[in-house]
């Protein structure tokens, strides 16, 4: 599998040093399982930081300095809590960062309809402005012409889509902020399921407004 879309090395260093929120570290851990280029970033960032704690001189660290350390570990915030979940399936086309995040009955993904072809699970996050969810598109299916309120990153777990600019393939990620405004098509033969955060609302352009603005209130 080739991933040809990524996130930014911001975002992969934010989360390498623990001062990313639970909403996006959510979708960076999947990312990371299914490709290696950014695994590499990743790894590199972690071997740094672990570099730079080896070069601290502590003999000349005082107990103000100890006092300010701890201080500042404070204010860090807190690692990604999981959700355990129940009856997760076996051979599930999920990563293994994203599985204890979704809520499964008899095996199944508890999916909300949003309109024809539109399916959304919403997932749990401590994010004070994102929010993250899975977005099930049937083959062949158009998500409504829409822009962006704020930042938007769209993770493709399985299946594909087009968007009139790009191709989109598992592990491959969309960020999206307010300049773009696409129509989203998914890939004939199979669902097209997505990992989706977002920031701030959609901004719907369509005739079918009304299922964007559903999207945009769970």
């Amino acid at each position: 599998m080739t991933v040809s879309h990524h996130p930014t090395e911001e975002l992969i260093l934010s989360y390498a040093s623990g001062a990313l929120d639970e909403a996006n570290s959510i979708l960076i851990a999947t990312h990371l399982s299914l490709c290696a280029q950014c695994r590499d970033v990743y790894n590199a960032a972690e071997s740094i930081g672990g570099e730079l704690l080896d070069d601290i001189d502590t003999a000349e660290i005082t107990n103000t300095s100890f006092d300010e350390f701890f201080s500042s570990i404070e204010h860090f915030p807190l690692d990604p809590v999981i959700k355990p979940s129940t009856s997760i399936p076996q051979n599930t086309f999920l990563p293994n960062p994203l599985r204890d995040y979704i809520n499964f009955s008899d095996g199944k993904i508890n999916w909300r309809w949003l309109g024809p072809g539109l399916r959304y699970h919403s997932i749990e996050a401590s994010s004070e402005f994102a929010k993250v969810g899975l977005l099930k598109i049937s083959p062949g299916t158009k998500v409504p012409h829409h822009g962006h309120s704020g930042k938007e990153m769209t993770m493709v777990i399985s299946g594909g889509y087009t968007d009139g600019i790009d191709k989109f393939s598992r592990g491959d990620v969309e960020l999206a902020d307010p300049s773009l405004i696409h129509q989203p098509v998914a890939e004939p033969g199979e669902d097209c399921i997505c990992l989706v955060v977002t920031e701030g609302n959609l901004r719907p352009t369509g005739a079918l407004a009304s299922i964007m603005n559903k999207f945009s209130s769970f």
